[in-house]
């Protein structure tokens, strides 16, 4: 008799579980992608990695998707062309403004906050053998990579150099496929805004010689006061190439999420990233900004509600009603 109880008991607490998991599961996709950008660089690493994690404690499938770079992925975003992504918050500013060049006039609003993952530090490198050891050893009419065509790091950095009196041509491209003209001499220069280390940067150490330059003093004050950047220090250990800590300015990164997606699925995605950081670091090493304490970096985007809820409840963040979708 006791036995018989036990059962059914047992029976009615799994049936309870089984129902428990179906209704927080409404809505859910089978599937989903994460825009990241592409590959060599550190989105695409970063990006694949969080997906495939995820994906794996989710029991669902998932993974990263080479794109265009920020100024896509929310376009992507935006339309559930993708249901998660990754930006800066500079092309996530001009987007929903309406100025992102892929669609110039559409708000795109429907992309929400998600998480913060790390600084995108803007960085030169060049071959050693070129001479070029600082921006103003950049030749005029110098053939400069600056990524992906409407990447964060295209659509800042010629401005940037433009800002700092550099004459140039200008040149877009894979990180990968940059770094390997620049290698062969097709290029003078390579403009990278990616996390660190870039992994095109890190592949080309080992094969030659490069200057990984730093801006001066003055460069960096130019550069911060005409655009959405802060000051930032490439610390020595991120390249075997640099003898010391390296002057760079940065934007900060954030994950994004199709607001319509269910609030459960979000806060369940980001339970995962966030609750574990040495399982992001070992994806990437940028990933050790992606803690719960940065959701403050966020001045732009409307929080996804899953996402909100989750730093309320878990890293007592202040988040106001008006900067989460719905609210």
């Amino acid at each position: 008799m006791k036995l018989s109880i036990l059962m059914t008991a047992a029976a009615a607490v799994a049936l309870t579980t089984s129902l428990a998991t179906a209704e927080d599961r409404d809505g859910w996709p089978e599937s989903f992608t994460v825009g990241t950008a592409s590959q060599g660089g550190t989105y695409f690493a970063y990006g694949s990695g969080w997906a495939n994690l995820v994906a794996d404690e989710l029991g669902l499938s998932g993974g990263g998707e080479v794109t265009g770079g920020p100024m896509q992925n929310m376009a992507l975003v935006h339309t559930g062309e993708a249901a998660f992504g990754m930006t800066t918050m500079g092309p996530a500013a001009e987007s929903i403004q309406g100025t992102n060049p892929i669609a110039p006039g559409l708000q795109m609003d429907n992309a929400c906050a998600m998480f913060p993952m790390y600084q995108t530090p803007f960085s030169v490198t060049a071959l050693a053998s070129s001479g070029i050891a600082s921006v103003a050893d950049i030749p005029a009419g110098a053939k400069i990579g600056f990524g992906p065509a409407g990447s964060t790091s295209d659509t800042y950095f010629p401005r940037m150099m433009e800002t700092l009196g550099v004459d140039f041509e200008r040149r877009n491209g894979g990180w990968t496929d940059l770094g390997g003209q620049l290698q062969d001499g097709l290029l003078d220069v390579i403009a990278f805004a990616a996390g660190i280390p870039v992994p095109a940067v890190s592949q080309l150490e080992v094969q030659t010689d490069v200057n990984i330059i730093e801006f001066t003093a003055d460069e960096q004050e130019q550069i911060m006061a005409a655009f959405p950047v802060s000051a930032f220090t490439i610390a020595a250990d991120t390249y075997t190439t640099l003898e010391g800590d390296a002057r760079s300015v940065s934007m900060w990164n954030f994950a994004i999420a199709n607001c319509d997606l269910p609030e459960s699925f979000v806060n369940a995605a980001v339970e995962v990233v966030m609750s574990d950081n040495e399982r992001m670091v070992n994806i990437h090493r940028a990933a050790r900004s992606t803690v719960p304490e940065n959701w403050d970096k966020n001045q732009v985007m409307k929080w996804h509600p899953g996402a909100a809820k989750w730093f309320i409840e878990n890293a007592g963040a202040e988040i106001p009603a008006d900067m989460i979708h719905g609210g």
